[in-house]
């Protein structure tokens, strides 16, 4: 028979319990499973940096092309098509070397037609070209 303070005496385990180990096991492996692609897809990027992007640009020389929902193309607030757009900007570039060119569109306006505006701007060779945007609102 045994004894009241036998009770409470330290036994040894013979086996333990690998449950918890294996579950924090497939944990672990589940997430690195997730997170091992989205590390490996990452790039370091060093922008380059330009000195004669640092220089000011002539007010004078930007010009302005607004291309509105509809799709109507307004060259310095003048209506112009794709076609006069483009000799307009070879005559300007020929006239003013150094003219920068700010591209304003609606956000509803299809793709196509600011691709064709910004062809007609590659095409007058000008490499100073903006686009307009509007920070996004919280």
């Amino acid at each position: 028979m045994r004894r009241f303070s036998d009770r409470h005496s330290l036994h040894t385990l013979a086996e333990l319990n690998v449950t918890p180990l294996l579950d924090l096991a497939f944990v672990l492996l589940i997430i690195f499973m997730i997170t091992t692609p989205l590390m490996e897809n990452s790039v370091d990027l060093v922008i380059p940096t330009s000195d004669a992007a640092k220089h000011a640009i002539d007010p004078d020389a930007v010009q302005t092309v607004a291309i509105n929902r509809e799709g109507l193309i307004k060259f310095n607030n003048t209506p112009i098509t794709v076609a006069q757009l483009g000799s307009e900007l070879v005559a300007l570039k020929e006239s003013k070397p150094d003219v920068a060119i700010v591209i304003r569109s609606h956000k509803e306006l299809p793709v196509q037609k600011l691709i064709d505006v910004m062809d007609a701007v590659q095409r007058a060779k000008i490499s100073k070209v903006g686009v307009v945007t509007n920070p996004e609102q919280p």
